[in-house]
């Protein structure tokens, strides 16, 4: 049996590809399929074409050239009864004991035996916080869902990246005053290239505020504090989209014993070609591998990982 940590469109690869070569596999996920995906705004648009987000084989038939999140939670849904595979929702692991082999899962409903374990946790469940004062206010939230609660609001949306832009733009539409506060000198490169012109002709009209190189330092009830080039500035404020980006479980990690790099990414570290860590017989799957840098892996590059993960499996297994 082998156990993978994470139902994400990664997760999912691993266990149908291990179920190819005959291995029992079980999936456990701390929320809902694809869990990542349904917390993603609910009109967003993947940046990929569909089928560079395929798995197992399935086809991934969009109505426009890229899917949209309704299609993604419908075709990963498809993709997991397909293959009838074992899937354990809201069952969050707790601790893994043992060793290759002979594992112990314990999660916050039961205990599992295993001979291999797979992480493939994802990172997009921990938001990164600004650690400023005010953050904790109710007003304040690091997911956007959709635009319709801001209408006529103050609204700030903090960050240049898809998320940040995607929001700022959907609720300037549903007629929001929008801020976007960004802590580099523009919008991103990597912002969605039929989005990022949007944007900027909607800070050049002045219909969107912009301040670059600024950060947000205090958030009251009533008002955001800048931190600006020009000194800071001081404008009132009914919500805060904190849209400041994700990290994966690190302390989930270092409960299983993985071992993580001393750098500012905080990579696990695995064998490049198996991907299993330090700990013998756990490996590590999706974008977990890149720790920090959440930007350079994606489902489309990520998908191999599960055929090098399924063969070193069952070439031990046959062993």
């Amino acid at each position: 049996m082998v156990i993978i940590i994470g139902g994400g469109p990664i997760g999912l690869a691993v266990a149908i590809e291990l179920k190819r070569q005959n291995i029992p596999v079980k999936i456990i996920e701390r929320g809902c399929l694809v869990n990542s995906i349904f917390n993603y705004p609910k009109n967003m648009t993947f940046f990929s074409t569909s089928e560079r987000l395929e798995i197992g084989d399935i086809p991934f038939i969009s109505h426009g050239p890229k899917p949209t999140r309704p299609e993604a939670l419908e075709y990963y849904r498809r993709a997991a009864e397909h293959y009838e595979l074992d899937i354990h929702l809201y069952e969050e692991v707790q601790n893994i004991s043992g060793s290759d082999g002979n594992f112990t899962v314990q999660t916050d409903k039961n205990n599992y035996e295993a001979q291999k374990i797979v992480v493939a946790s994802g990172f997009y469940d921990i938001a990164k916080k600004m650690n400023i004062p005010g953050e904790e206010l109710d007003k304040v939230t690091h997911y956007y869902d959709e635009a319709h609660a801001y209408a006529w609001q103050n609204v700030v949306v903090i960050g240049g990246g898809n998320s940040g832009v995607d929001a700022a733009l959907e609720t300037y539409r549903a007629h929001a005053n929008v801020t976007l506060v960004v802590k580099y000198p523009g919008i991103k490169d990597t912002v969605k290239y039929w989005v990022k012109p949007d944007i900027e002709n909607r800070i050049e009209n002045d219909e969107i505020d912009a301040y670059f190189n600024s950060e947000v330092t205090k958030i009251t009830p009533d008002e955001v504090l800048i931190s600006t080039p020009g000194g800071t500035k001081t404008i009132p404020n009914d919500f805060v989209l904190a849209l400041t980006g994700y990290k994966p479980n690190f302390n989930l990690m270092k409960r299983f014993g993985i071992k993580l790099s001393d750098d500012k990414k905080r990579m696990p570290l695995f064998d490049d070609e198996t991907l299993e860590t330090n700990r013998d017989g756990m490996y590590v799957a999706g974008v977990v591998c890149g720790g920090m840098d959440t930007s350079s892996l994606f489902i489309e590059n990520t998908r191999i990982h599960a055929k090098h993960i399924a063969e070193d499996i069952s070439a031990d297994v046959a062993d």
